[in-house]
């Protein structure tokens, strides 16, 4: 008995040429390169996430113990134990760094490989590329920070009960998408690793380390407390501290606001390049 159809219901099967199959979202596609960037870091989890973790809480262990972890700290008008200051800006900055981390890895070393036409070739639109790598670069973000505030809840002496849920929710899941962003601009960019380890060293970590999170910057000088002002991780750390503190050294609202105007131009930004296929496509 033959299987195959008739000619008629192959012709209907077929479209014309130059209409695409797949007319909407390809979510087998994007559940897919999704699936593939998360078990990457995950067959790892040693290195991308346990070891960023203890990393982070050893900051937390330092600056306590050389400071004293009940020193207060001024924010907004109001007194917070040091320990209690630090560990949620500990947090996002573990989350943002992780991100950076996996998402300047995704197409860089297919660039490096030549494997990537593993990305290019498969019937994903840009938009659906664009968004599996970001959404595999926050998954592990939330994986870094779920372990720090796990192990920094067990600390004694520090405090990282949620006090505005929607706040920790808004500022950890953009602070993520902006360096996830700014790690496929890197990799876009990028044509080996240390170019890509230029960037983490000498504008993600100074950045991060310089927007407040350990100190308040209320008591910077003025130039400097500009210089804090004009930096997006200010926004994003100081938001965050306030989902645990209530405290915030900048208005919560403007930085939310900033925050998610900076994530849609950078994804403008990359789905532009992405589309032109700059520095991929030679």
């Amino acid at each position: 008995m033959n299987s195959q159809p008739p000619i008629g219901e192959i012709s209907q099967i077929r479209s014309e040429p130059g209409v695409p199959v797949i007319r909407n979202v390809n979510w087998g596609g994007l559940k897919t390169l999704y699936v593939k960037e998360v078990k990457r870091f995950f067959k790892v989890q040693l290195q991308t996430v346990w070891a960023p973790a203890i990393t982070t809480l050893l900051f937390l262990v330092i600056f306590t113990i050389s400071t004293g972890a009940r020193r207060p700290v001024a924010v907004g008008g109001e007194t917070v134990a040091f320990a209690d200051f630090i560990a949620p800006g500990l947090i996002i900055m573990g989350m943002m760094q992780n991100a950076y981390a996996n998402s300047s890895f995704s197409l860089l070393v297919g660039k490096i490989q030549g494997t990537i036409v593993d990305y290019l070739m498969p019937p994903l639109s840009v938009t659906e590329l664009l968004v599996a790598i970001v959404g595999g670069a926050v998954t592990r973000a939330i994986c870094v920070g779920g372990a720090v505030w796990l192990a920094m809840a067990l600390w004694p002496g520090v405090h990282v009960t949620p006090h505005a849920p929607l706040a920790i929710l808004w500022f950890g899941l953009l602070g993520a998408v902006f360096l996830a962003l700014v790690g496929i601009l890197t990799s876009i960019w990028a044509e080996k690793f240390d170019h890509a380890a230029a960037i983490q060293n000498f504008v993600v970590a100074p950045l991060t380390l310089l927007s407040g999170t350990f100190y308040s910057v209320d008591h910077l000088a003025p130039a400097f407390r500009a210089f804090s002002h004009a930096n997006p991780f200010f926004y994003i750390i100081s938001g965050f501290r306030y989902g645990f503190l209530g405290i915030a050294d900048s208005p919560v609202t403007i930085g939310a606001i900033a925050v998610l105007v900076v994530d849609l131009v950078l994804a403008t930004l990359c789905y532009q390049l992405l589309k032109r296929g700059w520095k991929l496509k030679n």
